[in-house]
């Protein structure tokens, strides 16, 4: 009896060994699905963004890594239509879609924090921008810092008055989100340019 329960025992531990794998393998491929579906989607059909699924991609922001966890980050979430129009205005060219949006999240930082403030905040957007993908909500990275408004002012200092942001904070980016138009076919996992990889040397 005890031998058989050993048995039993093992047979089980192979099992769970065989799942684990298989659905960390499930886990891996629905990442790279992911990334592979992940497109900067710039039409949208002005519908309101479901509450739920703003604070899911705000948690994947709030979750990014940052160097020695200074979290440098600040996230402004923009709903209001009106805000969304000028927002639009925040860029000389290439913010227009935010006309049709349904939010924007405009991150924003401390750059006394971190001298890497620019690469945390890069991957905060970067994570929100496929977990929007990943709930069919539509998005496109929209570049602020370094940019300039339509009204000849830096994106910084057009964003900053509109929504009331203290000077010790420095615009990096923003994200603005949507339902999508239409459907954008995914990438070809089979087109990557593999010549962009170098191994041991360049």
């Amino acid at each position: 009896m005890l031998s058989q329960t050993k048995t039993c025992g093992s047979e089980m531990s192979v099992l769970l060994v065989e799942d684990i794998k298989r659905i960390k393998g499930e886990m891996i491929m629905s990442l790279l699905e992911i990334m592979g579906k992940r497109r900067s989607i710039r039409s949208y059909t002005g519908e309101s963004i479901p509450k739920g699924k703003l604070e899911t991609i705000l948690a994947a922001g709030l979750l990014s890594a940052s160097g020695r966890k200074r979290r440098p980050w600040e996230f402004i979430v923009v709903q209001d239509k009106e805000t969304l129009l000028k927002l639009s205005k925040s860029r000389a060219h290439g913010a227009s879609m935010l006309e049709q949006a349904g939010a924007a999240i405009v991150v924003f930082a401390d750059p006394k924090k971190t001298d890497v403030w620019t690469e945390d905040c890069s991957i905060a957007m970067a994570n929100m921008h496929l977990m929007a993908d990943s709930l069919g909500i539509g998005s496109c990275w929209i570049q602020g810092r370094m940019r300039e408004a339509a009204d000849g002012r830096t994106t910084d200092e057009y964003v900053k008055e509109l929504l009331n942001v203290p000077d010790n904070y420095t615009i990096e980016a923003i994200l603005s989100l949507g339902i999508p138009k239409e459907s954008v076919p995914p990438h070809d996992l089979n087109e990557l340019p593999q010549e962009k990889i170098h191994w041991e040397r360049f």
